[in-house]
Parts: structure tokens; sequence; C-alpha cells
């Protein structure tokens, strides 16, 4: 799986964080990560936590990381004992979920965990977690649970809800004779429009700023999604029909519940995706990226999937269980080294970087002053090598907006949309800069730092470089 704090949503979290703990920095363009974590108490969370406890940010993240991996998986665990009786089903149910927490999510731009701690992680571990309560038979403690992961992240947390709902209404007794499973549509809709509430905007005409980022973010266009990407969403909740199908005539009751509950909430969800992301005159609201439901789908798609090759195929016999750990381990392990080539697999506390981006926010953490402001090329995230590690949350300075993970922001907060595209104009064509047009961005914005490609250009007055880059103030 791998471990890179700061890396793609982490450049926005842990900037925040960080801005929480010390509040001299930032003094610039600090919108860009604070209005959209109004919504989340994540960053105050985390920056209390560490306030306590005394324990560095770095080592905080990384045992709250483990903590939401070790919670997602034992409460797996629980969910595949009520599934299945046979021990290597249990198992192979976890190891299968374990294998897989990288696995794309069709074309949600998801993966079923981060390679950082991130507010999803939290939220995902407080839903499987409730999950796990509901299937054995303790529902009441999985309402808090739901609650608590829609305060840590609004959209999964509601999503998690309707889950919830659709699961509860199928397991308990009581609940049955009032309302079968293909009839909780109400419930289903209110519980969907709850991840809405905090996104009023979402009913104001859409900007031009805000259309602009919109089209950099293609899987909030379902209706451009490719066959293979409508191929993940439709295909799991075909599978689900079959395992509700095969588990009812086998007499596996709980199973076959499981798999209904999920296919009634693939079906119910995704028609209200589709219906909320067809007519232009509802764009808005594809910022709430209602296909995201997928993500509760793939994660009982791989400890189902897993259960059954434990219960049909590896039951006890190693040299099956080497060959299906090796199989569902090194494809991932193989994708995630080629996808962060530049970087360690496990970026761990105390660990001397040794990417050259990371080497150069790391001089500049310590060697600028707090309020320096800086630019740098607006498409960094994405250049080779450079493995999405955000500048604000590793260099701790604040930046210009770049055109990749603030386009990200700007679709959940509009009002950020013309900052955000005269910034990006203003730095486009870096490639090219020479001394005048980083003065002018000296006199526009008050930046008066530049991370640039080494050699620099003449005759900026560069502090530090490595091969790839230099570290240079604007005369």
């Amino acid at each position: 799986m791998g471990y890179h704090p700061g890396m793609e949503d982490d450049g926005i979290y842990l900037a925040g964080i960080k801005a929480d703990l010390q509040p001299a920095l930032f003094p610039h363009n600090s919108d860009f990560f604070r209005l959209q974590l109004q919504l989340t108490v994540f960053d105050n969370w985390m920056a209390q936590f560490v306030r306590i406890t005394h324990i560095p940010l770095p080592c905080a993240e990384l045992f709250w990381q483990l903590v939401c991996l070790f919670a997602i998986l034992w409460a797996a665990r629980r969910i595949a004992i009520q599934l299945f009786p046979e021990a290597s089903a249990q198992w192979a149910a976890v190891a299968m979920l374990a294998g897989l927490f990288t696995l794309p999510v069709a074309g949600t731009a998801l993966s079923i965990a981060d390679q950082h701690l991130h507010p999803r992680n939290v939220a995902t571990a407080l839903i499987v977690i409730a999950v796990s309560r509901i299937l054995e038979r303790k529902g009441w403690q999985a309402f808090p649970l739901v609650l608590l992961a829609l305060v840590f992240h609004p959209i999964m947390g509601a999503l998690g809800l309707s889950f919830c709902c659709a699961l509860s209404i199928i397991v308990f007794e009581p609940l049955q004779h009032l309302v079968r499973a293909w009839r909780t549509r109400r419930i289903e809709s209110v519980t969907a429009s709850a991840a809405a509430v905090p996104f009023l905007w979402l009913f104001d005409p859409p900007s031009p700023a805000w259309l602009e980022a919109l089209h950099t973010r293609h899987w909030f266009r379902l209706y451009q999604w490719t066959w293979y990407e409508w191929l993940g969403a439709i295909g799991p909740l075909l599978l689900f029909w079959l395992v509700a199908h095969v588990a009812r005539k086998r007499g596996d009751r709980k199973l076959s519940q499981c798999a209904t509950a999920i296919l009634v909430y693939g079906i119910l969800q995704q028609v209200v995706a589709m219906l909320l992301l067809w007519p232009a005159s509802l764009i808005t609201f594809s910022a709430l990226e209602p296909m995201r439901y997928l993500h509760i789908v793939y994660i009982f798609m791989a400890l189902i999937g897993g259960g059954y090759l434990g219960r049909y195929v590896l039951k006890g016999r190693p040299l099956r269980w080497a060959l299906f750990l090796l199989v569902v381990n090194a494809p991932m392990f193989f994708a995630q080294r080629q996808l962060y080539a530049g970087t360690p697999h496990l970026e761990l506390p105390g660990m001397a970087p040794s990417n050259p981006w990371l080497q150069a926010f790391d001089w500049i953490k310590h060697n600028t002053p707090t309020n320096a402001y800086f630019a740098l090329d607006p498409h960094y995230l994405s250049i080779p090598g450079e493995d999405y590690h955000g500048f604000r949350a590793l260099a701790e300075r604040s930046a210009l907006a770049d055109a990749v993970k603030d386009t990200s922001v700007v679709t959940k907060v509009p009002q950020l949309g013309p900052a955000w595209i005269e910034q990006n104009r203003a730095q486009a064509g870096w490639s090219h800069f020479q001394l005048a047009d980083f003065e002018r961005l000296k006199s526009i914005y008050g930046v008066d730092w530049v991370l640039v490609s080494y050699p620099q250009p003449a005759p900026l007055d560069c502090r530090w470089h490595n091969d790839f880059l230099a570290a240079c103030r604007i005369p």
C-alpha cells in the first residue's frame, strides 16, 4: 500500500492541521485549504490530539493511519464472521480487503483506503464498524458511529448512513414486515441528500470559474465515463445480485441479506446519481460526487469475494494461500511503485528526503521566513518524479494557486474560482519565465520567493539548489 504523507488530498488536510498548530503559517492564500476544511472536524481534532499528547505531528499522523487501517480490517473480520462460518473464508476476506486497499474505485478517483491519513479513512473505519454492529444485531451502536463519520467526512458519512439504513431494514426482523428491501426509496433519497446540507451554494447558478475547474475533473461527469468505468460501476451490482441469489438458495441467510442490502443501496444510489447528473440545470450537484457510493460497494466486493475464495479454493492449503497472497498483493505493490516511482514506498517520520522535490520543500521549510510567499510551476504536482506531494503541506509556506490540486478545491468552494483563474493565468508559460515575469508576480501578489528549475534564470538570487531545482528570492 505504501505511506505518503503530504501527498494528494493530504496536501490540503496536513496544511490545515499545521495552520491550526502554528497560526503564523500561511499568511497568504490559505483559503485554498482553510475553506474546504470548514466541513470537517478532522484538522482541529488532529491538532488537538498533538497538543494534548505532545506527539510530533508526523508520528501522530502515522499512528492514526495505522489505527484506521487496523480498525477497518478488525471490523471486516467481525463482518466476515457473521457472513462465513469457515475460518479460512473469514481470514481470506480480511486478506483480500487488505491487499486491495489501493484498488481504484471505478471512475471516482478514489481507492478503498488512502496511502496517507485522510478523513475518508477515518469515516470508512467508523462506517465498517457500524456495519459490523448491525450484522451482530447491535444496531443501536451503529447510529453514533455513522454520525461521527458524518462530522469527519460529510459525503462519505451520508453514504454510510444510507447503506446502514438499507442494511438495518433488511436485517432486523421487526422492520421487515413494515418495509421490504425494494421499498427503501424514501429513506435512501433522504439520506443521500444529507450530504448536500453543507453545500448550499449548489442552488446558485454555476460561475465560469467553477465550470472551468469542473471540466478538469472527468470523474464528476458521469455521462462522459468510459465503457470500462461504467462496467466498474454496474458490474459489482450484478455480482451482488448473483451472490444474494446463490446465498439464499444455500441457506446463507446473513450473506444473502448483506448482498441484498448492497444491491438495493447500489441501485438506488445509481439512480440518484444518474438523475442528478443528467440535466444541465443540475450541474452544480456534480460536486457532491454521488458516484462515490461505489466506495462501500467495493469494500464489500473485496470482502465477500475473498470469503468465497477462502471457502471454496483456499481452505486450509498453505501453498494455495501463498499463491493467493502473492497474486493479490504483488500487482498492487507494483502499481504503487510505478505510480510513485520517485518516492520511497514508505515515507516514515525522520527519514531524510531523497526525492529532489521533497529536498527542496525541506530546505524551504527550515531556511526561509515563515511569511515567505512562493510561486512555482502551477503544474508541479503532475511533473514526473514529484509524485503529487503538496508544497504548502510539506514546505509550510504560502504559495500561489496551482493548476492541479487547487482546482479540486475550487469545485467544492466556488468563491475561490476568480482568484484561482487569475493566479493560474498570471503563471501561464512558467517554463519560459525570466526575471521580468517573476518581478511581475511580485508586484501583483507580493510573491518574494520562487522554486524554479536548475540552472535558474539569471539574475535570480538563489540560496539553494540541487541537480533539478533552485530556491531563489525575487530581487
